[in-house]
């Protein structure tokens, strides 16, 4: 009877270690999984342990003698060689053609995709700075500031045909979770990157499945327990159209081998208010989903593409035609999705790009433009030299086309993050740097220099002029500054003067009699000038 009682005991400890190691560590049931092996080769240990023990084995023959001990070191050499080989099965080395075609670029035309800039719906800011401004707004409500903190993830997002950053709020500390957390996290922060409006969401039921949860309700082990076998990527939090608050759970598939050629297969919604899951395949996944595959997933997906054309040891040894991405990507919203942008250099590490690319991060679809130009980081440098005597430093530039041309556009900001001017350099010729106060006056310096250098002609001259009498006018406010929102009679555009720009615009009044040079805009026309 004792021995039968030390035999369920030692069943029961194995079953108690191991289901706290699977809580703790949340490994998927599955053999794709890395953390599954682990799992096991835990789990055998912990067996050939309490067995040893059990059995009093203490030396190396006690072991050779023992009929059970040598049955499960050879399982566990077994499951230690399988792992190895599958690594070894899965890796580029033996799969370079398959590794390569896991991404297909599709060359296109720069134009013709990426149409003239609208102003009001680009991203001004980067991560940093909308950070600064999310920390900003959190230590304004002092009502919740004691108790909460914003989240770092701020990801961005096509929110109503605008770019936006969204992050949760997380418990301030342990003991803040467990005076809050019967209640739940009331709001999310939603900062617009056009015109860094930014806004603190108070829901009217709170967010219950975070990350900083910590035992039930925290989004992996939630999403764990309800999918026990998927392999879950990146998560990134959203909004649906709605405002409500979702968690985006792309799963991994492994196209090679065991371990090898990870793209993204379905993706499971969560609700971060009710923890309601809902399972699609990458194809039927609602369009609000912008973040199914990560950045860092395309670019890498990419690197294998450019890179092992002709092989792996060519990737390492001649690298005859291989390809990379350049070290850093940004965000450009187009199409109501959201693409991560990434300029293409050779692996020699020169200091010019051989073009660029565009990586949808809801279908995975990737467009190349063989546009040859300045690397972005050489651009930086070009702009941060134009205000050296300031000490400003550039953010990692947006591509967009103004008056035709691919251009670096991007955000000059100072010692304590704060952006103080804007700067436009041009891809093919980064000599070429226009720097601004305001987005509309870099804008017109911009083009000037085009036209002094010949690089613009009147085939892509894209200032048009517009006359008439006033009959609306009314003022608002971006960025700080006064803007004039203007309609002529007998017409339904809207021109935008930047009163920073053209002062003497608080001279007109409806009635007035009056010409504004302008370029387009999807909603608002930028003026360039006052006639």
């Amino acid at each position: 009877m004792k021995k039968i009682g030390l035999k369920i005991g030692a069943v029961l400890a194995v079953i108690i270690l191991a289901g706290i190691y699977y809580y703790v560590n949340l490994p998927a049931i599955n053999i794709h999984a890395s953390g599954f092996w682990t799992f096991l080769m835990v789990a055998v240990v912990f067996i050939l342990v309490i067995y040893g023990f059990r059995k009093k084995v203490r030396t190396v023959d006690d072991v050779k003698d023992s009929k059970g001990l040598k049955i499960g070191i050879g399982v566990l050499i077994l499951i230690v060689i399988v792992y190895l080989g599958g690594s070894v099965l899965s890796s580029p080395i033996v799969n370079a053609k398959k590794y390569q075609a896991l991404i297909n670029a599709q060359s296109r035309d720069f134009t013709e995709d990426i149409k003239e800039v609208n102003y009001n719906q680009i991203p001004l800011l980067d991560k940093d700075s909308a950070a600064l401004l999310g920390n900003r707004k959190m230590g304004s409500m002092v009502d919740m500031v004691s108790q909460f903190e914003v989240s770092n993830l701020y990801t961005q997002i096509n929110y109503q045909d605008m770019p936006v950053r969204v992050t949760p709020l997380v418990y301030a500390s342990p003991i803040k979770w467990l005076t809050n957390q019967s209640k739940g996290i009331p709001a999310y922060i939603r900062i617009d990157m056009a015109n860094q409006n930014t806004e603190l969401v108070k829901l009217d039921q709170p967010i219950k499945y975070s990350q900083s949860e910590y035992f039930n309700r925290n989004i992996n082990r939630h999403l764990r327990f309800r999918y026990p076998t998927y392999i879950f990527d990146t998560l990134s939090f959203e909004i649906d159209d709605e405002g409500t608050p979702y968690w985006v759970c792309p799963v991994k598939k492994f196209n090679i081998g065991l371990f090898g050629g990870v793209t993204i297969g379905r993706v499971v919604l969560c609700n971060a208010i009710t923890g309601e899951t809902q399972d699609y395949t990458v194809e039927d996944c609602p369009t609000w989903v912008d973040h199914v595959f990560s950045a860092d997933l395309l670019i890498q997906l990419y690197d294998y593409h450019g890179s092992l054309q002709n092989g792996y040891f060519n990737s390492i040894l001649g690298q005859k035609g291989c390809l990379k991405t350049t070290d850093g990507y940004n965000y450009l919203a187009m199409d109501d999705d959201v693409w991560v942008y990434s300029g293409i250099t050779s692996v020699s590490g020169d200091q010019s790009n051989v073009g660029f690319v565009l990586m949808n991060q809801r279908t995975m679809e990737c467009r190349r433009y063989d546009i040859a130009g300045a690397e972005e980081y050489s651009a930086m440098g070009s702009a941060e030299g134009q205000v050296q005597n300031l000490g400003y430093k550039a953010t990692f530039p947006l591509l967009l086309n103004i008056a035709g041309e691919p251009t670096y556009f991007m955000a000059l900001k100072d010692g304590a993050g704060l952006v103080k001017k804007y700067a436009m350099v041009n891809i093919q010729k980064y000599q070429n740097v226009a720097i601004g106060d305001t987005v509309s006056e870099c804008e017109k310096a911009y083009i000037n220099l085009l036209k002094e250098g010949g690089i613009t002609t009147t085939d892509t001259e894209s200032i048009k002029t517009a006359s008439g009498k006033i009959a609306k006018i009314a003022q608002g406010v971006i960025d700080g500054n006064s803007h004039y929102y203007i309609m002529l009679e007998g017409s339904d555009e809207i021109y935008d003067v930047s009163v920073v720009d053209y002062l003497n615009i608080i001279k007109y009044n409806v009635g007035d009699k009056i010409t504004l040079e302008y370029t387009e805009g999807q909603d608002s026309n930028a003026v360039l000038g006052i006639k």
